[in-house]
C-alpha cells in the first residue's frame, strides 16, 4: 500500500488551495490590467460603434439623395432666382456699406431694377457696339469730308453735320450687325 505523499507540504510542494501572497498579489495586477485592457477596448468599441454609426447615416442619405426622384433632387428655377436675389442683395449692401454717401446713393440710383432693366434693353438693342462704333467712324470720316470740302468752296457749317454723319453710321452699324446675326446665328 503506497500512499501517495506528493502533494503534501512535508514534501516541499506548495499547497495549491492555500497560495502565498505574492501569487495572489500577481493575479491581481493581471485582473486589474485586464479590466483596463476591456475598459480601453470597451472605449475603443463605443468610439469605433459611433463612427459606424455616423458613416451609415451618411451612407444612408447619400443613398436617399440618389434614390429621390430628380424633382426633389434639383432646385426650382423658383429657389435659384430667390437665392441670386438674397445674394445680390447681401453683396450689394456689403459693397455699399464701405462706399462714401454720395457713392452710396449713385449706386443705389444705378443698382434699382427699372434703371437696370432699361439699361439692358438698351444695350442689347439701340446701344450695340458695333452700330456705335460705324456711327463713330462714319462721323468722322463724313465730319472731315464736309468740313474739308465746305472750306475749299466757302459754304458756311451749321454743326448738325456731325449729328447726320453719327446718325447714318449708327443705322448702317445696326444694319450690318443684325444681318450678321441672321446670317450666323451668333450674337456675340
Amino acid at each position: 500500500m503506497v500512499e501517495k505523499l506528493n502533494n503534501t507540504p512535508e514534501y516541499g510542494e506548495q499547497d495549491h488551495e492555500a497560495p502565498d501572497e505574492t501569487h495572489s498579489e500577481r493575479i491581481k495586477q493581471e485582473r486589474e490590467r485586464a479590466i483596463e485592457r476591456e475598459r480601453a477596448s470597451d472605449g475603443d468599441v463605443e468610439q469605433l460603434k459611433e463612427e459606424a454609426e455616423k458613416a451609415a447615416e451618411v451612407e444612408k442619405k447619400k443613398i436617399e439623395k440618389e434614390a429621390a426622384p430628380v424633382e426633389k433632387r434639383r432646385d426650382t428655377p423658383a429657389q435659384r432666382r430667390a437665392r441670386q436675389k438674397a445674394n445680390f442683395k447681401a453683396t450689394m449692401k456689403d459693397t455699399q456699406s464701405h462706399m462714401s454717401v454720395p457713392s452710396r446713393t449713385f449706386s443705389k440710383v444705378i443698382h434699382n431694377k427699372t434703371v437696370e432693366k432699361t439699361s439692358e434693353v438698351v444695350g442689347s438693342t439701340v446701344a450695340r457696339p458695333n452700330a456705335i462704333l460705324a456711327g463713330s467712324l462714319s462721323a468722322f470720316v463724313f465730319t472731315l469730308v464736309i468740313y474739308l470740302v465746305a472750306k475749299y468752296y466757302g459754304y458756311p457749317l451749321s454743326g448738325f453735320e456731325t449729328i447726320a454723319a453719327f446718325a447714318i453710321g449708327w443705322i448702317v452699324g445696326l444694319l450690318i450687325d443684325y444681318l450678321r446675326i441672321m446670317i450666323t446665328g451668333k450674337k456675340a
